[in-house]
């Protein structure tokens, strides 16, 4: 069974974040929350009344169930005699209270609603709200309305610190940039068992300023032993952007392990896809963050083979907020890359990260959450006119003469059974050198498109591709195509990959959300991307890709803007990229180690450009080992 948990409400063509889960879910909201529920299990009788359907995913985290709930009682006429936690749910006006009663209102800012009650009642009587659990008032953004989502903005961070690796966590205070003068952030550290290790704030630099969290550091810091868990991260007295956003990066001490990753998104997923499957002599690891102060008991995580019944149940209990490494070739024995394998989630836990072990190399990336919403839309077919290539996926053709570039087509949603794909291969100025039919990928495919050999050494060094749909084949079409980037180093062996899905791109016209905007409404035509610089041991690399579905402008008018500590602008280079082609450069190309050294130590590239949207990746690269992941922007 799935949690109880709304993540998102859909109105027309927009959604809306829901954050109740967050809030019932916070650490700190669930110290209290147990010592609530066991002094409510002392009371003899209580009421309960649950004004906005909360008491189901309350109970799901704290089992106030065991309590002894008299009635419950609700306010919206539509709720009424429905059945909750054993109980039929009866109107509020029928309310009656016993002298010396105790009633328990599942709301947050319930004042009002019990001033109400209190008028409809001469009894006297005790009572307790979701107002007894609540974070600390002067965390919050808006203290007017508990639930804003600029109260809640967090997120989890997959945290290592062992004799082989550390972790660094890099991202800019953005919300600087909207008024939060005081803003910090307020993070706890969780072992694999789900125990704390650390809790404390972390002041934030002068607005659009850089910032890491170092392993090293905390581990220093605190005087703790090697670790390995959740670090939860939650932004205080924010404006203006309600998701905490960073680059991860995982780093071997020895430089034969480099991973980059991201944000884990913020809130839990009935399904997440996209895990392949190990190759020969791999072994693939996925590590579940537990989001939640409840256990996730056995047998309510399972794991089948994309589009097939193979299917095996995680068959033990994880504790709340512990991490737990699932070895995948051991629940699904025989099944090889190019397979993936899709995860039966439930909402326990966020977006999670998988690590692929070979010969001493290993490397970190990311599932996607798999959606519910999608259905085939045949809409999508008639965009051409106005359109062009409609929905495309851009991804980088790295270096040919040092990579080999691999792609897999991941099904990402429930409902997308057969797809139909092309790629078009471009090169650095646009030109295309490929349009390849790669015909119908079922649900169950295991077909991996080695986009080196398909495009025969028409591409001199780098590049990039695209995937769309190919119209000239019947398939299911829901505008939402993902794949799996993996790149090789010839020389190395070394492998990285990173994931990512399709858009719209640089149309005035919309579809639905379609092209994707940050901020406001689409069309998404602008660009804001933070490009961390990695340490002294790495040579940071970005690809921009400038994909276009129809036509845009000739040529972009991109700025690369080198940031420092404290948000100050250090040096700008204007660069031009091609109408649908790309760009591949590392920072000490484009900026001096004299002026990266007065950016800091935790300075960073911001992208942007005012006349276009582009689509990023970056990476680390030593003399052993490389990473890449996609961009993220704000």
């Amino acid at each position: 069974m799935a949690l109880p948990i709304e993540t998102f409400r859909h109105e027309g063509d927009r959604s809306f974040g829901i954050t109740l889960f967050k809030a019932l879910g916070h650490p700190i909201t669930a110290e209290k929350a147990i010592d609530l529920v066991n002094n409510l299990k002392k009371k003899e009788q209580l009421i309960i009344i649950d004004p906005e359907n909360s008491l189901e995913l309350f109970d799901s985290f704290y089992n106030i169930s065991s309590c002894n709930i008299t009635n419950i009682f609700v306010q919206n006429f539509l709720d009424k005699d429905k059945t909750i936690l054993g109980k039929i749910t009866q109107p509020i006006s029928e309310l009656i209270i016993p002298e010396d009663g105790c009633i328990f209102i599942a709301s947050f800012d319930s004042t009002k609603l019990l001033d109400q009650i209190k008028s409809h009642t001469k009894s006297k009587f005790s009572y307790f709200s979701f107002d007894n659990i609540r974070i600390e008032e002067s965390w919050l953004s808006n203290k007017r309305n508990y639930l804003d989502p600029l109260n809640f903005a967090t997120n989890f961070a997959l945290f290592r610190e062992d004799e082989n690796t550390h972790t660094i966590i890099k991202s800019a205070n953005y919300w600087g940039g909207y008024n939060s003068p005081d803003a910090k952030l307020w993070l706890s550290l969780f072992d694999q068992s789900g125990t704390v290790l650390a809790q404390w704030e972390e002041s934030l630099p002068p607005p659009n300023g850089g910032f890491e969290i170092d392993s090293r550091i905390v581990q220093e810091q605190f005087n703790l032993n090697n670790f390995i868990g959740s670090l939860f991260i939650h932004a205080i007295r924010i404006n203006g952007h309600d998701i905490v956003k960073y680059a991860l990066d995982i780093i071997g001490h020895n430089n034969s392990k480099l991973s980059t990753t991201h944000d884990a998104n913020a809130w839990p997923a009935d399904y997440y896809a996209g895990l392949p499957a190990p190759d020969d002599n791999e072994q693939v690891t996925l590590w579940i963050q537990n989001s939640h102060p409840m256990e996730i008991p056995a047998g309510s995580v399972s794991f089948n083979v994309m589009g097939s019944n193979i299917t095996s149940k995680l068959d033990e209990s994880i504790p709340p907020f512990a991490t737990k490494a699932l070895d995948i070739g051991s629940l699904l024995p025989e099944i090889k890359w190019p397979k993936q394998i899709e995860i039966q989630a439930g909402r326990h836990f966020v977006r999670p990260r998988y690590e692929i072990s070979k010969n001493d190399r290993n490397r970190i990336a990311h599932v996607n959450v798999e959606r519910t919403d999608l259905v085939h839309d045949t809409k999508i077919k008639s965009l051409g006119e106005l359109f062009g290539k409609g929905f495309i996926l851009p991804m980088p053709i790295l270096p040919t003469d040092q990579y080999n570039t691999i792609i897999l087509p991941t099904p990402m949603s429930r409902n997308q059974n057969n797809t139909s794909l092309g790629m078009i291969a471009l090169n650095p100025e646009g030109k295309k050198i490929s349009h390849e039919p790669l015909g119908c990928f079922r649900r169950d495919h295991a077909l991996a498109v080695d986009v080196n050999k398909l495009i025969n050494n028409k591409l001199n060094s780098f590049g990039h591709l695209e995937l769309l749909y190919d119209f000239t084949e019947d398939g299911d079409v829901d505008g939402w195509i993902h794949a799996i980037a993996r790149y090789e180093d010839i020389v190395t062996g070394h492998i990285s990959e990173t994931s990512f899905g399709s858009h719209i791109y640089n149309t005035l016209n919309t579809y639905k959300n379609e092209p994707q905007s940050y901020a406001g409404a689409p069309p998404g035509l602008s660009t804001r991307l933070f490009l961390r610089i990695g340490p002294e041991s790495t040579s940071t690399f970005c690809h921009l890709i400038y994909p276009v579905s129809k036509t845009w402008h000739p040529r972009s008018e991109t700025t690369l803007s080198l940031i420092s500590n404290n948000g100050k602008t250090v040096a700008e280079e204007n660069i031009n990229i091609p109408c649908g082609g790309s760009v591949f450069w590392t920072v000490d190309e484009i900026f001096t180690s004299t002026t990266l050294k007065q950016a800091g130590t935790n300075g960073y590239i911001l992208v942007r450009d005012k006349t276009c949207r582009i689509f990023g990746y970056h990476g680390l690269k030593t003399n052993q080992a490389f990473s890449i992941d996609h961009m993220f922007g704000f």
